[in-house]
């Protein structure tokens, strides 16, 4: 190895065992790391980490993965896959220059793409670690990584909302209530997804096909999608359920996704099926959550600390070129992101991540009720991820889940930074909501926020109330 594994700060030398705990110990203070007995045991021990990061270069990383290539499947997927000749423009750089590199003003989210494909999720980690909160957002800003599927995500001047409309029993007329509360404000362009408090092939069905039908009622250009676990979602397809966009919670080790019962292979046989069976025009339509914790919170995590590890999750996410991909950051709780300004350094580390890894990334700026974290966290969050260059928030009556007891950005926080960053909404849902009155001349009409004006139409009191006809229109490839 080039450069020895050892720093001087004032005074004080730190040598360090291995690459993997120079990348551990230079992560920032996180409670979930500590928990592991991964983390620095000072703020002095964390420089001197920094700073031997700093002088490592892009191959030595290569050659140190966090999790043995032998030993697991994303490790080998994330290496096998890696592209040499894309990052030969970074050769011989050190990480503290690939920083310099990113956060200069002749480097352009293009050339940061173009490199993207050359970088392990070991090598976006580290450089991540040596950013400032602002650098994150600096750095986020410049890249735009735009999809499609119903419609499109990730173009500039533009910030859209997953409405999650969840209910506690899984009321089919509850979920439309809240869809038709969302879409009046400007909420939905990302994707209409329902978290299920019952996770059957037939609650699955049964809400996918009455959100599709509202969607059609209303010509709504959006996508929709049920949280069920993704055997249950490829059981749906088969019984000819309208689902647009295939959903499945994700890890940075093969043991971790393991413990939420999925596989590589068995992703690569969803999105096949997504795409043969699915009602979206695609091409992407994959979803992904994921959040720092994930795979400590299994016991997978390998000694490895918790930033680095959901790098490795992006790094996953990116062979199946997502529609979205969600850092849920402050909803594994406390033990994981103590506060709020752990939250908020998460959310912005895990969205210039994603971005720099290729993927479609939005964020929940969220947390639990017992975090020391509150409202005024979140919406700093959201006003940084707006400013950061973010595809989407949450939406959320109130920003309150009834069902998953959680806080997070409600219907409001988005028309309003919509109005704070002068940011639009999805082009073709910008249409339909000038087409319906809801927006004009790039500002919300005196129509937002009433979703009575919906319930006037038959059609539409038919899909809420009696599980009308809509599904007709439902568009098969």
């Amino acid at each position: 190895m080039g450069n020895p594994l050892r720093a001087c700060v004032f005074g004080r030398f730190f040598t360090f065992g291995s690459v993997k705990e120079v990348m551990n110990k230079a992560n920032e203070l996180r409670s979930g790391d500590v928990q592991a007995g991964v983390s620095a045991e000072s703020d002095r021990e964390r420089v001197a980490a920094k700073r031997v990061l700093s002088q490592l270069t892009l191959d030595e990383l290569y050659e140190a993965p966090s999790v043995p290539y032998e030993l697991d499947e994303v490790t080998r997927l994330c290496h096998d896959a890696c592209d040499h000749g894309a990052r030969r423009r970074l050769k011989g750089k050190s990480l503290g220059e690939v920083r310099e590199w990113i956060l200069d003003t002749r480097t352009t989210g293009d050339d940061l793409l173009a490199v993207s494909p050359g970088l392990t999720p070991e090598m976006v980690a580290g450089v991540t670690k040596l950013m400032s909160n602002m650098d994150l957002v600096v750095a986020a800003r410049k890249i735009r990584v735009v999809v499609r599927c119903n419609n499109t995500l990730g173009l500039p001047g533009r910030i859209s909302s997953r409405l999650q409309p969840n209910h506690p029993r899984d009321s089919v007329e509850g979920i439309l209530a809240v869809v038709l509360d969302g879409l009046s404000y400007g909420n939905g362009d990302a994707v209409i997804g329902v978290n299920p408090s019952t996770e059957t092939v037939e609650s699955t069905v049964e809400i996918l096909q009455r959100t599709k039908g509202l969607m059609n009622a209303l010509g709504v250009p959006t996508q929709n999608c049920v949280l069920s676990h993704i055997t249950i979602q490829m059981q749906a397809m088969e019984k000819g359920a309208p689902l647009d966009l295939c959903f499945q919670s994700i890890a940075g080790s093969e043991g971790a996704n393991k413990n939420f019962g999925v596989s590589v292979a068995l992703l690569d046989e969803a999105m096949a099926m997504t795409r043969a069976l699915g009602t979206a025009k695609g091409p992407n339509v994959m979803y992904f959550e994921t959040g720092q914790g994930t795979a400590l919170s299994a016991d997978a995590h390998h000694g490895t600390d918790q930033l680095t590890m959901e790098a490795r999750a992006y790094g996953l996410a990116r062979r199946y070129a997502p529609f979205i991909v969600n850092s849920v950051v402050g909803f594994i709780g406390p033990e994981y992101l103590y506060d709020g300004k752990q939250i908020t350094r998460a959310g912005l580390e895990d969205h210039f991540m994603g971005k720099l890894s290729g993927i479609s990334m939005g964020c929940d700026a969220c947390y639990t009720n017992h975090a020391e974290c509150d409202q005024n966290d979140v919406e700093n969050l959201e006003m940084l991820l707006a400013a950061a260059g973010v595809n989407y928030l949450m939406g959320i009556p109130a920003g309150d889940d009834v069902m998953l007891n959680y806080e997070t950005t409600s219907f409001h926080d988005n028309a309003a930074l919509r109005e704070i960053h002068g940011l639009r909404p999805a082009p073709e849902f910008e249409a339909w909501m000038e087409r319906i009155g809801l927006w004009r001349e790039g500002r919300m009409t005196e129509k937002a926020g009433d979703a009575s004006q919906f319930m006037r139409r038959e059609e539409v009191r038919e899909v809420v109330f009696r599980g009308g006809p809509a599904l007709a229109a439902s568009r098969r490839r």
